[in-house]
């Protein structure tokens, strides 16, 4: 066990990713589970856009999860790793198709899977694509023919586009007016209020079994003024803290020691 984790009597380093995680109800996560429960019961798209590191992911995620598996079939992709090809391959794959080559192939496959799916065995199939705001005008496109079903007079699926702000952007300008028109929910995730913050990083302590005072309050209200509302902001800054505050044989976290991590963030 690393020793600055040992000296703030932590198990592990709760503000890493790869830690445990440890969630904070917020009014803004709350609002966001009420908003994917909707879109769950309606069908159709959605759109869920915040600024990197609030968030976006862990709660789309977080939802995807607690879907009852008998009731939906849940696929979730992210885009910085696949061609295009590779996507839609990727969807057929997880619905259950032999993935083709040709793009006509594979959007009849998906096609019928979702409505395999939905009208025969009574499952939702949910496709969430993270990292959506890097889809080009063109893949947006084919992907309102992909899950479009005329003959049905409601959507066979769930397709939950989850990205930065640009994704907004996008979809506003006029050649996306028919997909725009199936948005059925959109929400933008705007942050965490400094209370809430104060009470995220007292969790995260908690959780990792901390019962000491890690950081006094000059150094929390340094954290939450320097992450501007953003929890991985509060990781980053949080983490950082606590090493160089073990390196300097503090036992609680100051205000300088949190500046100091601040200026290690900005040079990277």
């Amino acid at each position: 066990m690393p020793d600055y984790t040992a000296r703030y009597g932590m198990e592990f380093n709760p503000f890493i990713k790869n830690s445990k995680d440890i969630l904070l109800e917020t009014a803004e996560s709350s609002e966001v589970r009420t908003r994917l429960c909707y879109l769950r019961d309606t069908r159709g798209f959605g759109v869920l856009t915040g600024e990197p590191g609030r968030g976006k992911t862990t709660a789309a995620r977080t939802w995807a999860t607690s879907l009852n598996p008998s009731l939906f079939k849940v696929f979730y992709s992210s885009l910085s790793s696949l061609t295009v090809m590779d996507f839609y391959r990727q969807i057929a794959s997880g619905l259950g198709a032999e993935p083709r080559f040709r793009k006509n192939e594979l959007f009849d496959d998906i096609q019928r899977e979702v409505k395999r799916y939905a009208l025969e065995k009574r499952v939702t199939p949910v496709i969430v694509v993270d990292e959506a705001d890097m889809l080009s005008h063109k893949v947006l496109s084919d992907l309102q023919i992909m899950f479009n079903f005329e003959m049905d007079s409601r959507d066979l699926a769930v397709v939950l586009l989850v990205g930065q702000p640009r994704l907004n952007t996008t979809l506003n300008q006029s050649t996306h007016e028919s997909l725009r028109q199936r948005i059925v929910m959109n929400y933008h995730m705007g942050g965490i209020t400094k209370e809430e913050g104060r009470r995220y990083i007292t969790r995260k302590l908690e959780g990792a079994g901390s019962r000491q005072t890690v950081f006094d309050s000059n150094a929390v209200e340094a954290v939450l003024n320097a992450a501007n509302g953003t929890p991985r902001m509060i990781n980053k800054i949080c983490s950082r803290s606590l090493m160089i505050g073990a390196s300097q044989n503090q036992d609680i976290i100051d205000a300088d020691t949190v500046r100091k991590a601040v200026e290690d963030n900005q040079l990277g």
